[in-house]
């Protein structure tokens, strides 16, 4: 199904003088990727799920019940469960002997304490990766963020959510260190959802555009130090404001 938006202004004008954006509306859920052949079927049908967790499909405490699941996705049920176990895993879902897989609640405290060292481990990433990226790389990660400020536009907000991710992932993988890489990929993961959020209001997803646009140029300009705090300001920057909206301080 389409995304039903109102015509948006250059994009240029709507972040020099911040009106607000174009109402949009998400009316479709994610269409899953082709799977690397080294992936699992557990591992496949849990990157299903989790976009579906992301994506606000499954509300908070809601029963995964294994049988209608199995026949949803068209998989068997002891795949899936090794499904929901990587999910727990992430935090995602809580798993317990008599009620089974239900979405796991949200706790915005916890939330900022991941973000937090997210934070950090991208702006780690920046430093290194300013300095030992090729220029294909870098050629590369400007190309998303143009597909990026496309997707924008359209306000396509699977679409730009997907781009977002994979630039920060290929800065990332830019540094060279495979712990580092690691170490993200399995705490991006447990957050995925609320960085998700970032783009529900219209002046924080205008704002990360921005940010974004920074980021690419510390980067093209091989600015380190600069690459490093625009990173680590644009991963808190967008949940402390969700944040200043919830009870929990």
């Amino acid at each position: 199904m389409a995304l039903e938006y109102q015509e948006p202004d250059s994009l240029h004008a709507l972040v020099a003088d911040n009106r607000p954006g174009p109402a949009w509306h998400a009316v479709r859920p994610p269409v899953v990727e082709d799977a690397p052949a080294a992936e699992t079927l557990a591992e496949r049908l849990a990157d299903r799920l989790r976009d579906m967790i992301v994506t606000e499909e499954f509300a908070v405490g809601t029963p995964l019940r294994e049988r209608q699941l199995a026949e949803r996705l068209g998989a068997s049920r002891t795949p899936l469960r090794d499904a929901l176990k990587i999910l727990a895993a992430e935090e995602l879902v809580v798993l317990s002997p008599r009620r089974g897989a239900t979405i796991a609640p949200f706790s915005p405290s916890a939330i900022a304490d991941k973000l937090d060292l997210l934070s950090v481990l991208e702006g780690f990433a920046g430093e290194l990766a300013a300095s030992r990226a090729s220029d294909a790389e870098i050629m590369e990660i400007r190309a998303l963020h143009h597909e990026l400020l496309a997707a924008y536009e359209r306000r396509d907000r699977l679409s730009y959510f997907r781009l977002n991710q994979a630039i920060h992932r290929a800065i990332v993988e830019a540094a060279r260190n495979g712990a580092l890489s690691r170490s993200h990929a399995q705490l991006n993961r447990q957050v995925y959802a609320y960085r998700w959020r970032g783009s529900a209001d219209a002046s924080l997803w205008r704002r990360a555009i921005a940010e974004h646009g920074d980021i690419v140029d510390y980067l093209t300009q091989r600015d380190g130090a600069g690459l490093s705090d625009a990173l680590r300001a644009h991963v808190g920057s967008t949940w402390r404001q969700l944040r200043a909206g919830t009870d929990e301080a």
